[in-house]
């Protein structure tokens, strides 16, 4: 179920867009705080061309705004711990948390901003924002599906959100690698960022 419905109606300079709240669902609009403990921000990355490595960055925390009446005027943001980072392997994260990646000591912090939202219709919308990875900050969108909305046992209003993003990690000036003997490199330039987000509606 849509969050909202799209219809058209004309004035006296032109034809503009006008949204419909759904009735079951213009409650949702207020702030929110993402819960961590039910959320996971991860990553793909290929790993020695042939396998692909996942992780999470266990630490983060954000809060969104939504507005059901007009989807351009929600917000979201997010902080990331780098030095949270899990992919089951400690050598390896202790790799990611060095100079040769994140630098975690220097940069503790992943973090995003929005500057834009839009509904693309369904249960699909767009966040678009500045994610600023070490001392990069470069735009970043993500479709993002609606998963619902539900009251849990304790009286919390909660949403869902899922979605995911294909990044450049060199673009952010994540440039380590090693060549491999039979051709190619250890680490892929390409990453699949993913969001699986459970946020509380804030009184």
């Amino acid at each position: 179920m849509g969050l909202f419905n799209r219809r058209t109606a004309e004035n006296t300079a032109a034809a503009v867009a006008v949204l419909d709240v759904d009735p079951a669902l213009a409650a949702l609009t207020g702030d929110y705080v993402i819960d961590a403990a039910h959320s996971r921000i991860g990553f793909t990355v290929r790993h020695a061309m042939v396998t692909n490595v996942r992780g999470a960055f266990e630490d983060h925390e954000g809060t969104l705004h939504l507005d059901g009446a007009d989807p351009a005027r929600s917000t979201a943001s997010i902080d990331v711990r780098i030095a949270s980072v899990d992919t089951g392997i400690a050598d390896r994260d202790a790799h990611l948390r060095s100079a040769d990646f994140f630098d975690a000591e220097a940069f503790p912090l992943m973090t995003f901003r929005s500057t834009e939202a839009a509904f693309l219709g369904g249960d699909t919308y767009r966040i678009t924002g500045d994610l600023t990875i070490k001392d990069v900050t470069r735009p970043l969108s993500v479709n993002l599906e609606f998963n619902g909305s539900a009251t849990d046992p304790y009286g919390n209003q909660r949403v869902g959100f899922e979605g995911s993003a294909d990044i450049l990690r060199s673009d952010w000036g994540l440039t380590w690698n090693a060549a491999l003997e039979t051709g190619g490199v250890v680490v892929s330039d390409k990453v699949k960022l993913t969001f699986d987000i459970s946020a509380i509606k804030q009184a």
